[in-house]
């Protein structure tokens, strides 16, 4: 029997059907569960490997977690974001036989503790959403690293965090960096923060976006897709950046570029996705106008100052399921989605399932790496090799019955060459 903390294990038929259905639509992550099922349990390429992993809770997620026992793994999960765990889905991955720690809504003693129990039958690989395993082996118990081999990180923000641990000498193993594959942030960032955005959006509000002005901060990855979509919903887009060189691309993408504190004036709907905080202050949300929508792409929830909101408020209410009102002392009212929480994910179902195919084919072949360069790869941040997303490419176009174009010796001789 696996070990569990969920909300509740009657729940694990109604999560079993959610990962039923995103299995139909990952055939990555499908034909490596395949592939398993043909070899015997000792010649699995994760037998006995103990895997942690702390990411979003939910089906895709929760699928990727069965393949990696399919594998051989020992998997210990649980989640990244309160918010984002799908108690159904927890209960049906801990039914399966995967050890779960993860409840919606737990409180911040809670959420640490399943991180701690997440970690305590000491990992050889981590597979973190963040950072937050990552903190916990470098701070308050760094003996549960003794047998960590390496680590998978696939977020901007997580991989921030490393490259300042690695910079002061701190990090402990090798951690590659999933978020900056081609075949991770191109395609995830891009296109699935900003499907699911706009998705958690409109189920929340139902609300129409076209004519409204959408203020869209950072033009990173996730910004640009999230900008996209906006646009071809019909809104008008304002970008705000930090970055001059981004500035420029999103304005010669066709959008208006200023300052938060002259687009806070004009927005009707506000989405921060900069890694960075202190995005949108009180200062800001005072020169708004009467009823906008204000929520976060952003890993963490500290783009958008709920807590400086709330201090300032003179009243709260929820204004509908996941939108908590806000009425200012000039009498404008401030919507929050989402408790300023990862809002794609925290009020809605995340990435689409064959966009987290990918990514998870990603951290599959990444782990498959770590393991086969065990104890010589040095303590720091490497990047995904150029094999794993060529593959993953290739098995992409196969999955969709794709052909392209491959070069003829001659022509990759030119490319190669110097000589005219």
């Amino acid at each position: 029997m696996n070990t569990y903390e969920v909300k509740d294990i009657k729940l694990a038929p109604s999560g079993a059907q959610k990962i039923a259905w995103v299995r139909d639509h990952m055939p990555l992550l499908r034909a490596i569960e395949d592939q398993m099922s043909t070899l015997p349990a000792g010649e699995r390429p994760l037998a006995g490997v103990r895997l942690s992993l702390s990411i979003h809770m939910e089906a895709k997620t929760a699928y990727f977690c069965q393949v990696l026992t399919a594998a051989g793994a020992q998997v210990h999960a649980t989640g990244c974001n309160v918010l984002s765990t799908q108690d159904d889905v927890a209960a049906a991955l801990a039914a399966s036989g995967v050890t779960v720690f993860a409840v919606h809504g737990a409180s911040d003693a809670d959420y640490l503790r399943h991180l701690v129990m997440c970690l305590e039958h000491k990992p050889n690989i981590v597979i973190d959403d963040g950072g937050d395993l990552i903190n916990i082996l470098h701070t308050s118990r760094p003996e549960l690293a003794e047998e960590v081999w390496g680590g998978c990180e696939e977020t901007t923000t997580g991989i921030h965090r490393l490259k300042a641990l690695q910079a002061e000498g701190l990090l402990r193993f090798a951690m590659v960096a999933v978020n900056d594959a081609r075949m991770k942030h191109l395609f995830d960032n891009r296109y699935g923060t900003g499907q699911s955005t706009w998705d958690s959006i409109m189920r929340n509000t139902n609300l129409i976006v076209a004519s409204k002005t959408v203020v869209v901060a950072g033009y990173g990855w996730c910004g640009r897709g999230i900008a996209l979509r906006a646009a071809a919903l019909g809104a008008q887009v304002i970008v705000t950046e930090f970055d001059a060189i981004k500035a420029i691309e999103a304005r010669m993408d066709g959008y208006a570029i200023m300052p938060m504190t002259e687009a806070a004036k004009l927005g009707d709907i506000f989405i921060t996705a900069t890694g960075c905080k202190d995005i949108i202050t009180t200062e800001h949300m005072q020169l708004m106008k009467d009823n906008v929508l204000l929520c976060n792409a952003g890993h963490f929830n500290l783009e958008v100052d709920v807590a400086g909101l709330a201090a300032l408020a003179v009243s709260r209410h929820e204004a509908r399921k996941n939108i908590e009102a806000f009425v200012l002392p000039n009498g404008k009212r401030i919507n929050i989605i989402a408790e300023g929480k990862l809002v794609n994910i925290a009020a809605a179902d995340g990435h689409p399932a064959e966009i987290m195919d990918l990514s998870f084919a990603v951290q599959y072949h990444s782990v498959l790496y770590l393991l086969e360069n065990r104890g010589s790869l040095e303590p720091r941040v490497i990047d995904v090799s150029k094999e794993i997303d060529d593959r993953i490419s290739k098995e992409v176009l196969k999955a969709w019955g794709a052909e392209i174009d491959v070069l003829s010796p001659e022509q990759a001789e030119y490319l190669s060459s110097w000589k005219v």
